[in-house]
């Protein structure tokens, strides 16, 4: 390990937002116009009408699924508005680390020795902020930052773009199956 690398716990470069979450039950999802992604432990499980938190964050799996089958985190990536049921830790990045080296720092560690529970795995948040990592120095972070900073921007942008030509898709293809348009009309419009 490099001179100004250190070993540290995780603690040291998460922030964790599990105080703000909230969950939601079916009947109450039901009753909610599909806004907003709200997310458990491992997916995106519904919309609701109203948001928590807005921003990019990485939600790690609190109980549940919580691991691969590698012993690696369940990790999701999220960005814009959206909530977070209490199944799933919610974090970004502190002290040189940005939610992006974080993804990547977790994706590459293994944390079966901080999952607690025969019947329903967990990883409680002590046992997380415990969790053993090695700690670049903040120049090398910084450069590393630069680096993965727009390969990140790159992908939220692909991705939004992939749900607007989705919902695009949703909304003429059931126009084009019934008649109501045609491909005709669509080169016409150009």
């Amino acid at each position: 390990m490099p001179d100004d690398w250190r070993e540290g716990t995780l603690d040291e470069i998460i922030e964790l937002f599990d105080s703000k979450r909230v969950p939601l039950s079916g009947n109450q999802r039901e009753k909610m116009e599909k806004i907003y992604p709200y997310y458990g432990a491992a997916s995106l499980m519904d919309y609701v009408d109203d948001y928590l938190f807005d921003g990019i964050y990485l939600l790690l799996g609190e109980d549940g699924t919580v691991i691969d089958d590698l012993g690696f985190p369940v990790l999701q990536y999220v960005w814009g508005k959206f909530w977070v049921n209490n199944h799933a830790h919610v974090l970004r990045g502190r002290n040189g680390f940005t939610v992006e080296s974080l993804y990547i720092l977790l994706k590459q560690t293994n944390v079966v020795s901080i999952v607690t529970g025969a019947v329903q795995p967990k990883i409680n948040q002590a046992n997380l902020k415990a969790l053993p990592v090695v700690v670049p120095s903040e120049e090398e972070m910084q450069e590393f930052n630069t680096l993965i900073d727009p390969l990140f921007a790159q992908i939220r942008e692909n991705s939004d773009e992939n749900l607007r030509l989705a919902e695009l898709r949703d909304t003429l293809l059931p126009r084009l199956m019934s008649g109501e348009l045609s491909v005709a009309d669509l080169g016409d419009a150009k």
